[in-house]
């Protein structure tokens, strides 16, 4: 027990000295081993509480390595999530300031935003369906405290899967009738497109995505909450952020959205 304790206190020290230092830090599952992810989420847990004392706020959830492509990529196959805060929260074409990011990438994704809780064990696409009460295009701009993103599934859920910043759109869009498995997704680097992929990518769907997260945080003891902004995952490949850049995504059927990284 001392020993875990012991690495999960170390693996949670060199995270937080990446990211107050801005100098990437080497990976983290020497301490943790490369596949506990219980005491990789106790390394997030000790962060995320870090973070709420020194004055940030919980307004949602982030999946991650929904995509087979960004699986392919890091050669993690399974999903994880992580917490969003309200400091990564940015508005259409509000510019994200490139010097509060290490090694940033851009995925296209879709912004689930609840009106009713998810508290249940065992929910399903139904229940995601009924509390949703409207979702935004959005881009997510990841990022990994982890030197050349040299990732195994510890190290990108004890640095809380990855996260960076979200860009979200600003008119919302009923899921009323919405095909979310077919519906296209582009993602444009300075009007040059970059990523393309579909809903299906998703876990299948970005509602079956969403459904997954809610009945592992109530395996974990949380749920999502009435207000949460959930971002479902990537619809396609991730793609550098090569310094200041812009990203427009667009997603079939929706009002676009742009990424400003200045």
């Amino acid at each position: 027990m001392r020993a875990a304790v012991t690495a999960t206190a170390s693996a949670a020290a060199r995270l937080t000295a990446a990211r107050a230092q801005r100098l990437p830090c080497a990976p983290v599952r020497d301490l943790l081993g490369a596949n506990d992810i219980n005491a990789a989420y106790a390394v997030q847990s000790v962060l995320n509480e870090a973070r709420i004392a020194a004055g940030a706020r919980v307004v949602g959830a982030k999946i991650g390595l929904t995509a087979a492509a960004v699986q392919r990529q890091f050669g993690v196959y399974r999903p994880d999530f992580g917490v969003l805060f309200d400091d990564m929260i940015y508005a259409h074409a509000q510019p994200v300031p490139l010097d509060s990011l290490l090694q940033p990438r851009a995925e296209g994704e879709l912004a689930f935003v609840l009106g009713r809780d998810i508290d249940h064990p065992g929910a399903s696409v139904a229940d995601v369906l009924r509390a949703t009460d409207f979702v935004l295009p959005a881009i997510e701009i990841v990022d990994s405290r982890i030197e050349g993103w040299d990732l195994a599934i510890t190290d990108t859920v004890a640095d809380n899967a990855s996260s960076g910043a979200v860009v979200l759109g600003t008119t919302p869009h009923s899921l009323r009738d919405r095909d979310l498995v077919s519906i296209k997704m582009r993602l444009s680097r300075n009007g040059a497109q970059v990523s393309s992929g579909a809903g299906s990518a998703c876990l299948g769907s970005p509602v079956a995505a969403v459904a997954w997260l809610a009945r592992e945080l109530v395996r974990r003891g949380q749920f999502l909450r009435a207000g949460d902004v959930v971002m479902s995952g990537a619809l396609g490949p991730m793609v550098p952020v090569t310094g200041s850049c812009s990203f427009r995504l667009q997603l079939e059927g929706m009002a676009e959205v742009e990424a400003v990284i200045a």
